[in-house]
């Protein structure tokens, strides 16, 4: 038996994550690593002449502001991804991280005063996206308005919580998901219509 690095996308992401957070907190302890290139200013720091801040809408994603914050976070995409990797292909799901983080990303420099770290919004957005790994065309199916009402309407309600969190990343990831769960670039769409056997 060997160990197979099974999901590269998923594996990669959390990898870079962990590396960040630790030369943030090691070589990089007195320069602002996680600052300057892994979180998105808030409304007003945005600079569009700067090539850091259009790096930082997608890099922002793997930066964390302690351990407790990632391992929570890729407790859920490592759990979820490998799932959603083999089932939409690895550059797919790649591309979905990336507009989540771009879309997250946007949205805190066009609203939110405070920078934004972490990959909260590639959480939601790969939660609501699994309830889709199992619907047909012209169906809605019963996990998808379950899960939106229980993970996205507990952030809608925490939103009104005076913390750190950033509710809005949660939503817009949740609602990120939710539109590639329907648009659903599918890897291998010609194998639908054959089932795998049930195993005995």
């Amino acid at each position: 038996m060997r160990i197979k690095y099974n999901a590269p996308t998923v594996l990669s992401f959390a990898f870079t994550s962990v590396l960040v957070l630790a030369l943030s907190q090691t070589l990089f302890r007195f320069y602002p690593l996680e600052e300057l290139w892994f979180s998105v200013p808030g409304k007003g720091g945005f600079n569009p002449a700067s090539p850091r801040c259009w790096i930082t809408l997608f890099t922002h994603a793997a930066g964390h502001a302690g351990w407790p914050h990632l391992v929570s976070n890729f407790m859920v995409i490592l759990l979820i991804g490998p799932i959603l990797e083999e089932y939409y292909g690895s550059l797919h799901l790649l591309f979905m991280i990336l507009v989540t983080a771009l879309v997250t990303g946007l949205f805190n420099i066009a609203f939110f005063n405070k920078s934004l770290l972490g990959a909260s919004g590639v959480v939601f957005m790969m939660i609501l996206l699994a309830s889709f790994t199992n619907f047909t065309a012209g169906e809605i199916p019963l996990t998808f308005i379950l899960i939106l009402i229980l993970y996205l309407g507990r952030e809608i309600l925490n939103s009104f919580d005076p913390d750190n969190i950033s509710q809005f990343a949660h939503i817009v990831g949740g609602f990120t998901g939710s539109l590639f769960g329907f648009l659903r670039p599918r890897r291998g769409r010609e194998r639908e219509g054959r089932k795998r056997p049930l195993p005995a």
